[in-house]
């Protein structure tokens, strides 16, 4: 999958959700979303700092 796709796949995910789920429903799976890609992104800088440490 390119970038182009990657996005429109995105986009039309997000679409869905919002035709399908009520504002707070929304509201929580934004936060939640968001908390995964922080943790994750977390995650991959302490690997890659503590990899280069040893």
């Amino acid at each position: 999958m390119n970038s182009c796709e990657l996005v429109t796949f995105i986009t039309a995910t997000a679409c869905a959700i919002s035709n399908c789920c009520d504002k707070d429903e929304i509201a929580m799976l934004s936060a939640i979303f968001s908390q995964l890609g922080d943790t994750l992104a977390t995650m991959l800088t302490h690997d890659e700092i503590c990899n280069k440490e040893e």
